[in-house]
């Protein structure tokens, strides 16, 4: 299975990187293949300073080795290995009339000394992050998470929906760090889903990626904007910043194994501002936004 899934994450990153580099039509992404030197490694590719996208990242990752003793307290054994893979892409566009977007879809397994696999689960997911809300592009995105999520379980779409609602909120500013989308995480064998049946699941999710956010992009990006409305944006990308770098789980785990520094923190955006007590005028488009990520609302 990690196997099977570490190709599937190479392959991915081909397709996505290269619609990518498409759609921007300015610059191409720059690669960077490192090592862990605990085991594994990873094969990072950054875009910077494009014509759509000022700053993104789209990463696949293998590592493995021995799980680390605060990773060992958080999942509650003892001498423990580990091998962890995903793809984590971050794309932070330059009109603030296009969205920033976050998707990752991961798989992980433990093993005891003997190395036999004594815990394995996929996760994952896919949300929205926009500046100005155009609330047909919030629809488009769901339905097509909706659409995938249907295909497998009725009711996978409210359920991950709905967490995913719950994991990207600032508790400390009690407000959602954007627009959702869905987060699964933990997703194991049952006597309903094998560990197939997840694989199939988790790829036909990272297979709608393209279809949920590029026509979003295509959409916006010529649209034009204010020097307000650009700093909107990087005092909303502060938010982002802030979640990441307090909340997320993925971030955290990375800088408890010793991952690599740059491939995890290209998820934060290049300008941003914290602008202190910023407060949007009565009535405004910043208002309606924030009307929104107070209160989580159902998009279909």
């Amino acid at each position: 299975m990690k196997d099977k899934f570490y190709a599937y994450i190479q392959t991915l990153q081909d397709t996505i990187t290269s619609k990518l580099e498409e759609v921007d039509g300015a610059v191409k992404f720059q690669e960077d293949i490192w090592e862990r030197p605990e085991g594994g490694g990873g094969r990072t590719r950054v875009i910077e300073n494009g014509a759509v996208f000022e700053k993104g990242g789209v990463n696949i990752s293998g590592v493995h080795g021995a799980l680390p003793e605060s990773m060992q307290k958080y999942f509650g054994v003892k001498d423990a290995d580990f091998f962890a893979c995903g793809l984590s892409l971050v794309l932070h566009p330059k009109n603030p009339m296009v969205p920033t977007v976050h998707a990752n879809w991961r798989y992980f397994e433990m093993y005891d000394k003997e190395g036999t696999i004594v815990d394995q689960w996929f996760g994952g997911g896919q949300d929205l992050t926009p500046y100005y809300l155009f609330e047909e592009d919030a629809v488009h995105f769901h339905s097509t998470c909706k659409k995938v999520c249907d295909a497998h379980n009725p009711e996978f779409y409210s359920k991950y929906k709905k967490r995913c609602d719950e994991y990207f909120w600032n508790t400390h500013r009690d407000e959602g760090r954007g627009l959702g989308g869905l987060f699964f995480d933990y997703c194991k064998a049952t006597d309903e889903m094998q560990m197939q049946d997840w694989y199939n699941f988790v790829t036909e999710v990272g297979d709608s990626f393209l279809e949920a956010y590029v026509p979003i992009v295509i959409k916006n990006k010529e649209k034009a904007y204010t020097p307000e409305q650009r700093t909107w944006q990087e005092i909303r990308r502060g938010r982002y910043v802030e979640f990441n770098l307090v909340h997320d789980k993925g971030t955290l785990f990375g800088l408890k194994t010793n991952g690599r520094i740059e491939s995890i923190l290209m998820s934060l955006p290049p300008h941003v501002q914290w602008v202190y007590d910023h407060q949007p005028e009565k009535g405004s488009e910043e208002e309606k936004l924030l009307a929104v990520l107070k209160n989580p609302k159902d998009w279909i």
